[in-house]
């Protein structure tokens, strides 16, 4: 097997390096489920936007991905079928234009979608999208006043105590349901006869109405006339989102959010043809991806995603800090970093911009994840170049700023956790409006400052995580991870985290999470958990081995174990294996983004995490003589 392992990694290291662009970056694709696609197609059809090779791509692939009972699906193993990803491709394809009602896959389709009890069971997503395009009328929960973006930081409840990720989705929606915005082509679908039973506005609003109420009682407080306060509004609702736009046109570089926004914008007045908007379109078309599937539009890109972590498990397996392909990647990271104040700002308002954001156009969204992972790109740059020096500097001193009071680290802004903002009545407000500390991005970031910045437990900083980590550890071991598949994703984080900043193996934290591990190793070796688990938030076995999460239980073990153990060796072959392998489990996404409805298939992954994790093992239990 040791030869194995080095020829595996020999292998991976070089299938990376034939994919290196000239910048420097890796730009593999950023693969979700039917969504963008679907509001490509949305949205083009809206704005009578003549590009019908486009339409044709995307809607190949949405044929090629739907399933012979006529249902679409965000991950291989939903049982029946998922019904707002059926309903939005059901919609987007009659809309192209090139796919008949009467054909036997839109039968099944619309069949299932009444089955399930049609347009007023989807996810709210869904329909703000049929809302806006004149499908459904606007349901009430939508409609908190717009009046609510100039409530102050003070107040019980306000705009800022969204993260900005939800902020720049859900303004644009605020806009266009106080404008009661619909609008309709001569080519929009009729969806009147899948409306369901069950009346749209029907949903029971419990704590939600009280929060609504909040607001309402807030807002009085203003001091404003009633017309002057709604003009206010809107106009502060609509620089809000301009003042966030990137160069290359999008909204927060997010699909999502600039397709809505785009929407937004019309219910303003605003010209199909103005420019902001045609630029908005030309940023969103440098969102298209091939597939094995055809055309897909991504919602983001992740190329600094992928560049910092593709350069970081390159120079694990030994490829030299000084070679051209880790310094043009680190020249691209470089170019990367951000040097203006975003969002991020108004909770940690006396630190420097230092961090990294995922995308390639992304120049005020850092996150901590994107910026750890640069930085670990860099470490061995930053020890020979001044220039990556001074980055690494404010890049650390940026990620430490971001430590939450709690003692954990959040993705995108500090404190942001205001619980009463998950009562705004919008499905999944809990897991999408707020940004509290988790247990992925703690872990993940103890695991740098412990082996890159050599910062230990003796530290009050970094005790604070560690504590943090033990505390909210699950009963059977486990830890649940927010940005990946699942309790796997968020074990693997907090036991190498723990490990990194000098926990011992002894640990009883440590000690559990790692029986957890073995206690799901499946019969082949590998590991593999569902995107139920983060549905369900409860851990929910996949049967099946994938890539990413056998590396990622193999990682957490190799950073325990003195020596290889039987366990670890049957996964290492295992991961050896899947290299080779294209299948669904090769596919199968272990990016969590929105829970039960928006999961990632990175491309990337089957390289980074595999190649990561062959090496940490050759470097920990072989000597260069054993191969």
């Amino acid at each position: 097997m040791k030869a194995t392992i080095h020829h595996t990694i020999n292998y991976l290291v070089d299938k990376l390096r034939t994919h290196q662009k000239a910048d420097g970056s890796w730009r593999f694709c950023f693969e979700t489920g039917v969504k963008t696609d679907a509001y490509m197609i949305i949205l083009l059809k809206s704005l009578n936007h003549q590009d019908e090779e486009l339409i044709k791509k995307i809607v190949k692939r949405l044929l090629s991905i739907q399933s012979t009972n006529g249902v679409w699906k965000e991950f291989y193993d939903e049982e029946e079928g998922n019904l707002s990803a059926t309903i939005e491709a059901y919609f987007a394809l009659l809309y192209s234009g090139y796919v008949n009602e009467k054909e036997d896959r839109m039968l099944k389709a619309k069949s299932f979608i009444m089955k399930k009890g049609g347009l007023a069971s989807a996810h709210d997503l869904t329909k703000v999208i049929l809302s806006l395009t004149g499908q459904i009328s606007w349901p009430k929960a939508f409609q908190v006043p717009i009046e609510f973006i100039l409530l102050p930081r003070s107040a019980p409840i306000s705009l800022y105590d969204l993260v900005g990720y939800a902020r720049v989705h859900y303004v644009p929606i605020l806009i266009a349901s106080n404008m009661d915005f619909h609008l309709k082509t001569k080519e929009t679908p009729n969806l009147s006869e899948l409306l369901g039973e069950r009346h749209l506005n029907d949903r029971p609003l419990d704590f939600s109405k009280s929060i609504i109420e909040t607001i309402k009682r807030e807002i009085k407080k203003l001091i404003y006339l009633p017309k002057q306060i709604r003009s206010l509004a809107f106009e502060q609702a609509k620089q809000f989102m301009l003042k966030r736009i990137e160069p290359d046109g999008t909204l927060y570089s997010y699909f999502s959010a600039t397709f809505l926004m785009v929407f937004s914008l019309l219910s303003l007045g605003y010209s199909k043809t103005d420019p902001v908007i045609v630029n908005a379109i030309n940023g969103l078309k440098g969102l298209i991806c091939r597939t094995k599937h055809g055309y897909h539009t991504e919602n983001s890109t992740s190329t600094v995603w992928d560049t910092a972590l593709i350069s970081h498990s390159l120079q694990k397996a030994g490829v030299e800090p000084f070679d051209p392909m880790i310094v043009k990647a680190g020249n691209y990271l470089l170019s990367r970093q951000h040097t203006k104040y975003g969002d991020w700002a108004f909770n940690n308002p006396n630190t420097l911009p230092g961090g990294w954001g995922f995308s390639d156009i992304n120049t005020i969204n850092p996150d901590v994840d994107d910026t750890t992972a640069a930085l670990r790109a860099i470490n061995e740059l930053a020890s020979n170049y001044v220039n990556f020096s001074n980055s690494w500097s404010r890049g650390v001193h940026w990620v430490l700023s971001m430590q939450n009071n709690d003692g954990g680290w959040a993705a995108f802004e500090r404190n942001t956790d205001n619980f009463m903002v998950t009562f705004i009545p919008i499905d999944e407000a809990e897991r999408t409006f707020i940004d509290p500390s988790t247990t992925d991005l703690t872990g993940r970031t103890l695991e740098f400052l412990g082996n890159d910045v050599n910062l230990h437990v003796i530290y009050p900083q970094i005790r604070m995580g560690a504590r943090w980590l033990v505390r909210n550890q699950e009963e059977n071991g486990s830890w649940y991870g927010r940005w990946g598949i699942c309790y796997i994703y968020g074990t693997w984080a907090a036991i190498t985290g723990l490990r990194a900043v000098g926990i011992s193996q002894n640990h009883s934290s440590i000690t559990k999470g790692i029986d957890w591990l073995h206690s799901i190793q499946n019969k082949d070796g590998g590991w593999g958990e569902s995107c139920y688990s983060d549905a369900y938030k409860k851990y929910v076995p996949l049967n099946a081995s994938t890539p990413s999460q056998t590396a990622w239980a193999l990682d957490a073990l190799i950073s325990v174990f003195d020596q290889p153990t039987t366990i670890i060796d049957k996964g290492i072959e295992r991961l050896i294996q899947s290299v080779q392998e294209d299948s669904w489990k090769t596919d199968y996404p272990t990016g969590a983004g929105l829970p039960g409805a928006f999961y990632i298939h990175y491309h990337s992954y089957r390289y980074i995490w595999p190649l990561l994790t062959l090496s940490n093992y050759r470097n920990k239990f072989l000597s260069q003589y054993e191969l």
